[in-house]
């Protein structure tokens, strides 16, 4: 006797999040990044100390546009691979501040990753740290990863103090692993879980 002829295995459709924007913060909303932003955020992703550790050179505006209507425009979930940046905006005076990106990196290890960049303006007052923690919300209860990471340049000190105050651990240091605009670059790794960073928003 042989058994029944199967049918295909159905394939299950992928993960789907969509975000509710904006994301509140005390201070910030987290929105889908607009054309009318092109300006501000040209302002500070045409600085080359504000671009030295992101991965893409110093824009003009027409360049800042251009990623708006294509690459920075997704603004959910469908499948590993995807990403989603966000405009961060001052909520007391509308300015743009900064922008944040979540990677979704892996759907087996329900793995992500995060990016930031902030205009210098905007700095020490704390907006980068509460805008990635309102980024690891999105990736830990809204998409339901399991670990988020954070790659670094050593020298990007700024950033790296960010990751640490909410409770990334430093795992790996890659000594001039990577040939990034014109040298050799030596690697930071943060991660965190989502257990620990619910633990530490508890504690809080």
């Amino acid at each position: 006797m042989t058994a029944p002829e199967q049918g295909p295995v159905p394939v299950p459709e992928p993960a789907r999040f969509a975000p509710e924007y904006p994301i509140r913060t005390e201070r910030l909303l987290l929105r889908p990044i607009a054309t009318a932003d092109a300006v501000a955020m040209h302002v500070y992703k045409s600085d080359p100390d504000a671009v030295r550790y992101v991965p893409y050179p110093p824009l003009e505006l027409a360049d800042v546009e251009q990623r708006i209507a294509t690459t920075w425009s997704n603004t959910r979930f469908t499948k590993e691979g995807d990403a989603v940046s966000l405009a961060v905006e001052e909520r007391a005076s509308g300015a743009l501040v900064g922008d944040v990106v979540l990677f979704w990196r892996s759907e087996n290890d329900r793995s992500g990753e995060v990016g930031y960049i902030f205009d210098p303006r905007a700095t020490g007052r704390g907006y980068a740290t509460e805008a990635v923690d309102a980024l690891l919300a999105l990736g830990f209860d809204g998409l339901g990863l399991h670990r988020i990471v954070a790659r670094l340049d050593e020298r990007n000190t700024s950033s790296a103090r960010v990751a640490e105050r909410l409770g990334f651990r430093r795992e790996a240091r890659f000594v001039e692993s990577e040939w990034f605009k014109d040298e050799w670059t030596t690697l930071l790794v943060y991660a965190l879980l989502g257990d620990e960073w619910r633990g530490r928003r508890g504690r809080r």
